[in-house]
């Protein structure tokens, strides 16, 4: 390993540095420094950076990417949308590819189905994520199942099992639809209130106070209504912790390196932390009631209400529970993770719907022909009808929405550190190394999709390739690391869907880039840019305008 090259160095160094003192005038103590400036450089340029990775490294043999190990492919991926170089270089490569961070730092991405199968079902406790990777998101989101690794992990995914059941989830399915159309009535309010058939809205700022009221009132029993009032300070957390001004994209980057500089006094690092304190209290408020209304043993069937009855369950059988601790950050994964994911898949659909109107239009008519009511605004609210459809019973909605997910996946990625030595492939892959695993470079790869891999195709999933694996498709990971709430999102989402496009019309404003080519990666992939908001004008989509005609 590099590091017993570094202590063959300092040996080497204060061996010449002894040496020296010996045959000058000069005492150790001042000689040694100097000697370790000098070779210095020559253990990061020619041992870390050229003896080690090509000579040395027990990952040498893996196929690899070019480029001199000293600066790596480090600047064209923090200035190139978060999994395309990657996509490239398997293409080129092969599924199993090492490329350099500065100074010889190996890296390894893998799109290899038996390599993918062995990380994520037969081995996946020896895959956890670096602790670097998990410093800020554990701020925000706590150390609930999303972060939590080994048997704490088997014990929370254990326990949140019986919240994410099918039958938990379609029981809780009219508060989707409750959201849903709420959204839908306020936008229409809004068209009204102007006297416009046609309007801007910024799409990703109110579906993300939508997924929060869903999130709160299915998971938590709490009615958050962001969607009437969107100043609410959970909502303004959320704000703040996703903020893409160059200050705070700078100081995210810096911190996933160097730790302390969140405490440098900056607006960004007190923004995070303002976040934190109105999570945190939101979090520490839900439990407190959960937890008493599991004592007081209430008929309450959102998902924390159904964890912490079974929790208390398995406490007065004597079983270990969940803490009040990991409890509450359950709440702040569900919050953070469980709204902002789901948002950002339901966004990219429609613009992909409003690139592709023959799909967009086969989508509506199907949602019409199984859903009728939706499009009666005599019948569109009717409890009655509601209750009787299911929107898992739209076979193309369905489709819409995988490759919508493929195509874009909101989680582009996620990074894994090896704990033991394993087999990956063909290569021993030793204990330490840092391993990638990018959907948004797997999900388009031709090895798997043939050669329609980069189109937004829909009809694919009815007659999927020879070369397809379930792990062509990695939005949601695999195996017991895989999302817990799978189901609750793509429930969601499909119901969001048909009350959208049961109301209105959806076309891409041209006069704006694509935000297809503006992404940027933060725990989500959303439009680099945001949104703009200026206090003497309407707020308006910046790069992802789409207009809204009313049906």
């Amino acid at each position: 390993m590099a590091q017993f090259g570094l202590l063959h160095l300092i040996g080497a160094a204060t061996i010449v540095a002894f040496v020296i003192s010996k045959t000058t005038s000069s005492p150790l103590v001042q000689i040694l420094p100097w000697v370790y400036l000098a070779t210095v450089p020559a253990y990061v340029v020619l041992y870390l950076c050229y003896i080690y990775p090509f000579y040395i490294s027990e990952l040498r043999h893996v196929p690899t990417v070019p480029g001199f190990p000293l600066w790596g492919a480090f600047l064209e991926i923090i200035t190139t949308e978060c999994g395309i170089p990657q996509r490239r270089w398997h293409e080129e490569h092969g599924p199993i590819i090492r490329y350099f961070f500065p100074c010889g730092a190996e890296r390894l991405s893998i799109a290899d189905d038996k390599a993918i199968h062995q990380m994520t079902i037969k081995n996946p406790y020896n895959y956890p994520k670096p602790v670097r990777a998990k410093l800020w998101m554990v701020r925000i989101l706590g150390e609930g199942v999303l972060l939590a690794e080994g048997n704490e992990h088997v014990h929370q995914r254990k326990a949140l099992a019986p919240g994410f059941s099918i039958g938990s989830i379609r029981a809780l399915s009219p508060v989707f639809w409750q959201k849903s159309l709420l959204l839908s009535k306020l936008w229409r309010e809004e068209m009204a209130e102007a006297r416009v058939t046609t309007k801007c809205f910024e799409v990703l700022e109110w579906l993300n106070r939508t997924t929060l009221d869903i999130i709160g009132q299915a998971g938590f029993g709490t009615d958050i209504n962001s969607l009437e009032n969107p100043e609410t300070p959970i909502r303004e957390a959320y704000r703040l912790v996703f903020a893409f001004d160059i200050g705070s994209r700078i100081l995210h980057g810096l911190q996933a390196f160097i730790p302390s500089t969140k405490y440098i006094p900056a607006k960004m690092n007190r923004d995070m932390e303002a976040a934190r304190s109105i999570i945190l209290d939101t979090a520490t408020t839900i439990i407190t009631e959960k937890e008493g209304q599991a004592a007081a043993h209430t008929t309450h069937k959102d998902i924390i209400a159904l964890i912490s009855k079974d929790n208390l369950k398995m406490k007065e059988a004597g079983e270990e529970g969940l803490s009040f601790e990991t409890m509450r950050d359950q709440v702040m994964t569900f919050l953070g993770a469980g709204h902002d994911t789901t948002a950002t898949g339901v966004a990219w659909t429609l613009h992909l719907l409003s690139k592709n109107p023959d799909i967009k239009s086969k989508l509506r008519e199907e949602i019409r022909a199984y859903m009728p009511f939706l499009f009666d605004p005599a019948t569109r609210y009717d409890p009655v009808e509601l209750a009787k459809v299911d929107a898992d019973q739209l076979p193309y909605l369905d489709n819409v929405c995988r490759e919508s997910l493929r195509y874009i996946p909101p989680i582009p990625m996620t990074v894994r550190v090896s704990i033991a030595d394993d087999i990956l492939g063909p290569y021993k892959v030793p204990a330490g190394t840092v391993i990638y695993v990018l959907a948004n470079a797997i999900n388009r790869l031709p090895m798997y999709w043939g050669p329609t891999a980069n189109e937004f195709n829909p009809d694919r999933w009815d007659k999927l390739p020879e070369t397809y694996t379930t792990n062509a498709f990695m939005t949601f990971l695999q195996g017991p690391r895989g999302c817990v709430g799978r189901k609750f999102a793509e429930t969601e989402m499909k119901v969001l869907l048909c009350c959208l496009l049961s109301m209105f019309e959806f076309a891409r404003d041209e006069t704006v880039a694509d935000p297809e080519t503006l992404k940027m990666w933060r725990l989500v992939l959303r439009p680099r840019d945001g949104v703009n908001s200026d206090s003497d004008t309407e707020i308006v989509q910046k790069v992802y305008i789409d207009r809204w005609i009313e049906v």
